[in-house]
């Protein structure tokens, strides 16, 4: 089997997109892949974190995978500061990179423009995100448009490596989204669905209670037609809920027009938003179960120890390639 590699930082909060669009993915991915995900705590340090909030929300990232369905006997899960291998590698290939290449970097730029001290971690995380994915003789890599760069600054420093040092790295694919669903915010539809989002109302949380779920659908926007069809150009709002309700359903959006035919806007948000509740509801059960059970920690000590004997063995050929230490090749 193939491997993916995969690394989610444990910032901010699971939304109902990241969700349809990633975790929903994962889950597929497992029965047909050799799946490692990490979750990705060093490198949400780049910008000050309160330590407390930070463990918390790593355990709550780790719940949520299992939640939503990664099998931990199909699937390795692990937390990224507990294979120190993370660290070593990221400074192997952070003394292979180039400062004018990190300095390049569309997030690097974006995150530290009109800032007087930036930490010198978001610089050099791109090393570090490659160190992730190279340490598992990774495949291939799913990500989103926006990682796309990070993922060939990672095939560059490992051809730099192979060619410097010899064969050490396997070289990964990248693979962009398909053309699947994705959500937008209920408060602007033509902006996707973030959890970075202001506006409180514009985006479903995995744990939002079902009143809040249904609170927050039925303010969405649509639009003065009252008339239920997918036309993301002139009905961005109503398509963004049809959307939704398909992903979630597994029906299609022309059987969603149809079931919603003749009806207005408040019936049709009514039965969008039980079909999320419906979906969501064993997702929050599950885990509520695993969030402060010793289930948890088993499994996430089962991946670390999967994830350590992978990654420390790449780790030792990289320092035997570098004429690091006293082992020979």
């Amino acid at each position: 089997m193939k491997r993916i590699f995969s690394g989610v930082q444990p910032t901010g909060v699971i939304t109902l997109g990241n969700y349809i669009g990633a975790f929903r993915q994962f889950v597929a991915m497992q029965e047909d892949y050799d799946c490692i995900f990490c979750i990705a705590d060093e490198h949400a340090i780049t910008v000050p974190q309160d330590s407390d909030s930070l463990r918390n929300s790593i355990r709550a990232l780790a719940a949520t995978y299992i939640a939503a369905g990664i099998d931990p006997h199909k699937s390795t899960l692990f937390i990224q500061s507990e294979v120190p291998a993370h660290a070593q590698a990221g400074w192997m290939l952070t003394c292979t990179a180039y400062i004018g290449e990190l300095e390049r970097m569309t997030q690097f730029k974006d995150k530290s423009k009109g800032k007087d001290a930036v930490s010198a971690g978001l610089l050099t995380y791109p090393p570090l995100m490659a160190a992730d994915i190279l340490l598992y003789n990774t495949d291939i890599v799913p990500v989103g448009e926006d990682q796309k760069q990070h993922l060939e600054i990672t095939r560059d420093l490992a051809e730099r490596f192979n060619k410097r040092y010899g064969e050490v790295f396997t070289i990964p694919e990248i693979q962009l989204p398909k053309n699947g669903a994705r959500i937008k915010s209920l408060q602007d539809p033509l902006k996707k669905m973030s959890k970075s989002d202001e506006n409180k109302k514009a985006t479903i949380r995995l744990l939002d209670t079902p009143k809040e779920i249904e609170k927050k659908i039925k303010s969405a926007v649509t639009d003065s037609e009252g008339i239920v069809k997918f036309d993301m150009e002139n009905k961005p709002g109503v398509s963004n809920l049809l959307t939704i309700e398909a992903a979630l359903s597994n029906m299609s959006i022309d059987d969603l027009v149809s079931k919603y035919d003749g009806l207005g806007y408040g019936a049709f948000k009514s039965g969008v938003a039980e079909s999320v509740i419906q979906h969501l509801t064993p997702i929050q059960e599950r885990y509520n179960e695993l969030i402060d059970s010793p289930e948890l920690d088993e499994i996430l000590n089962v991946g670390a120890e999967k994830a350590n004997k992978i990654a420390s063995e790449t780790v030792m050929k990289m320092e035997s390639a570098m004429g690091l230490g006293r082992k020979r090749r």
